[in-house]
């Protein structure tokens, strides 16, 4: 027989463990790189870009479609580290469905 009131208690320090678990991520900043540092991408927890930096002499070559392929790969760079940081601290959190016996 399923005892409810457990299986609601779990379910309720799942639901709050998730919530802590997602303002930890919306606080979490990653940086990602491209070009030797050249060019930098800030990321947080929510892959969302929240600053970009190019080195100045990355600026005088001039070279437009160099300069795109770097930004976009320091972006791709740091919503990497954001989306492998959020799966580490979501897999804690969750578990298999957070240890809710018979979920999964």
């Amino acid at each position: 027989m399923v005892n409810f009131g457990k299986l609601m208690k779990q379910a309720k320090k799942l639901q709050e463990d998730m919530l802590e678990a997602q303002k930890k991520l919306s606080g979490l900043t990653v940086e990602g790189t491209a070009g030797g540092g050249a060019v930098k991408a800030v990321c947080n927890g929510e892959l969302r870009v929240q600053d970009v930096k190019i080195a100045p002499e990355v600026l005088r070559d001039s070279d437009t479609d160099m300069l795109q392929d770097l930004v976009l790969a320091a972006v791709r760079d740091a919503q990497d580290k954001a989306k492998k940081a959020s799966e580490e601290v979501m897999g804690k959190v969750s578990g298999p469905v957070g240890g809710i016996p018979g979920m999964m």
